[in-house]
């Protein structure tokens, strides 16, 4: 049976399984494991899509030069009788629910079709952090919300990809709400949830994750201007993800994560579907 190096797609009786085989999860308290996924197959399992659509009203960083565009180049009846669509679309790469590559923030950091894929399908824990963020529109993913977590489920492993959920994505496609701003062409005063820079040190540096997420614009918090959690997670080689949806229908732990964005081989960034595969219980 061919295999990965820290993980093995199967494919049995025509039913696709993913298993955990092989990942490297370092030393962990009892009771702590990457959840296998041998189970869960596509007849049973529930999957989830945390992907919000590329249209009109796609959200992109205000500094942006354009947003997305679909451009018609076919549609109806062929000469020969059958019908025929075709289009062409254009986009930045950092807008919409994307990827940011490592060299988006670190000049020696991997492109996008540079990422293994071990660091784009793992196990996924969602560090829920709403109430906070629903009473402090500049929230910042603390320390002290990772240790909560793992009091509740133990260490992270390594290879995880940690999503923040703040329940921003209740407010897309609204740049006032959702960016704290609709001034087209600045970004000097924005105001959305995001990692804390020890918080992103302790994933990346500690816990050694392969990907941090979140549901609003930037894993940076709105006002930053630094970007520090750029900084650190790409200079550690650590992807990001960006305006993700629907974190509120995961769990804590036990899921995994499906994050294939567009292979743009010298890419910064990449539009992405991002989707979640839960245990059909």
């Amino acid at each position: 049976m061919p295999t990965l190096n820290s993980r093995r797609c199967r494919l049995l009786a025509g039913v696709l399984c993913l298993t955990a085989c092989g990942v490297d999860t370092g030393p962990e308290p009892a009771g702590t494991e990457v959840p296998a996924a041998a189970s869960m197959d596509l007849a049973t399992a529930r999957w989830v899509d945390l992907s919000h659509p590329y249209d009109a009203s796609t959200l992109y960083w205000p500094t942006s030069p354009s947003g997305f565009e679909l451009e018609q180049l076919a549609w109806g009846p062929t000469e020969e009788g059958y019908f025929y669509s075709a289009n062409r679309f254009r986009t930045p790469e950092h807008g919409g629910t994307h990827l940011d590559a490592p060299i988006h923030f670190a000049a020696a950091g991997r492109t996008v079709g540079e990422i293994p894929l071990e660091r784009l399908i793992a196990p996924v824990a969602v560090i829920d952090v709403s109430a906070r963020a629903a009473a402090d529109v500049d929230y910042r993913l603390q320390r002290q919300d990772i240790a909560a977590w793992e009091r509740r489920h133990g260490t992270i492993p390594t290879g995880t990809i940690v999503l923040m959920r703040t329940g921003w994505d209740e407010y897309w496609p609204d740049p006032l709400r959702y960016l704290g701003s609709d001034a087209v062409g600045d970004a000097s005063d924005l105001h959305f949830p995001g990692f804390g820079e020890e918080a992103v040190r302790l994933l990346v540096e500690e816990r050694g994750v392969s990907m941090v997420g979140v549901d609003t614009a930037s894993i940076d918090y709105g006002p930053s201007q630094d970007f520090i959690v750029h900084q650190i997670a790409n200079g550690a080689d650590v992807s990001g993800l960006e305006n993700l949806t629907n974190l509120r229908e995961l769990p804590e732990w036990g899921a995994w994560l499906v994050a294939l964005p567009v292979k743009i081989a010298e890419g910064s960034g990449a539009p992405v579907r991002v989707v979640a595969l839960l245990p059909a219980e």
